[in-house]
């Protein structure tokens, strides 16, 4: 399965070889900033089948998980894009709203639901994770 998607400018595009692994909605307080309020949708797919056309931005920070993580953006246009721990460097979380199909998984869990507002709404059919849930394979 070859899957596709970019930012809103089209600086930068790519392309992700293989089935996608895992989706998750993110709620905690770095993926509010990233999401403008609202939790992060991402679908993670093994990395060594990421092709990026185009140059993003990276960003390194400590989750609250306490992995290091690098968040890829545009640098034109602003859109998130990417998402990897170092200690997981085999994985990539590509944002939903990046894919060419934003439909090509739905959401399996919503996550940090701790860290998420009061007026936030869960999907009741989603497992619920107050923190980090065990990692993807």
């Amino acid at each position: 399965m070859l899957v596709s998607g970019g930012c809103l400018c089209c600086a930068v595009s790519f392309t992700v070889e293989g089935s996608p692994l895992a989706a998750r909605v993110c709620w905690c307080r770095l993926c509010q900033y990233l999401g403008a309020g609202n939790g992060m949708t991402s679908v993670c797919f093994k990395s060594e089948g990421l092709q990026i056309r185009g140059s993003p931005g990276w960003y390194e920070s400590v989750a609250d998980s306490g992995n290091v993580m690098q968040r890829g953006f545009c640098t034109s246009c602003g859109t998130p894009l990417f998402s990897r721990a170092l200690v997981r460097a085999h994985l990539i979380f590509i944002r939903a709203g990046a894919l060419e199909d934003p439909e090509l998984l739905p959401p399996q869990m919503t996550i940090w639901t701790s860290e998420a507002p009061a007026w936030a709404v869960f999907d009741p059919a989603l497992s619920q994770y107050d923190g980090q849930p065990p990692p993807v394979a």
